[in-house]
């Protein structure tokens, strides 16, 4: 970790960060939640994000459209791949949106040692993402669909459906 993402972490007060967010982009930041203010961090007018939710855009590219509401204590983080979440979607409490995954083929190397990759994840717009959703990297959630809670997002879900288990998969079709 290099000296300035410290400053930023660990220097800057939560209360100016949520006055910083609220002039450069319009929106609302808790002052208890962890979003760092970086070059790869774009948030959409009108977006909420809730109490000890933690937000990191140090490794790539994060897109907040506008008017999203991102509940409390969740956890979203883009690797190089990057992360996309469309207009007008719900993210609930507890969800997790994770941008990497680590290799494992090596059996003669620890994994916590070996490399990451990161291939990506959008999330689309009016997407409904209920409580305690993990989203792994990989993931492309279509617009319109809602992920039942507790719900494993590991692969492609299709445009207005809804989507439950682990891995989730569409069980129904909006419309």
């Amino acid at each position: 970790m290099n000296l300035l993402t410290t400053a930023r972490r660990f220097l800057l007060p939560r209360f100016v960060a949520t006055i910083y967010f609220l002039f450069k982009y319009r929106c609302f930041v808790s002052h208890r939640a962890e979003v760092e203010p970086t070059k790869r961090l774009r948030i959409g007018k009108g977006t909420e994000i809730g109490s000890f939710t933690k937000v990191k855009a140090t490794d790539g590219d994060l897109t907040i459209g506008e008017h999203v509401s991102i509940g409390p204590n969740c956890f979203i983080t883009a690797s190089s791949g990057g992360l996309t979440i469309g207009d007008d979607s719900m993210i609930a409490a507890n969800t997790c949106i994770i941008g990497n995954n680590y290799r494992y083929d090596k059996l003669d190397v620890p994994l916590r040692e070996q490399e990451q990759d990161s291939i990506g994840i959008k999330i689309g717009s009016n997407v409904w993402l209920g409580c305690g959703t993990i989203v792994m990297d990989g993931a492309d959630i279509g617009d319109g669909s809602i992920v039942s809670a507790n719900s494993v997002v590991t692969g492609k879900i299709p445009p207005n459906s809804i989507a439950q288990g682990n891995p989730a998969t569409a069980v129904f079709e909006r419309r």
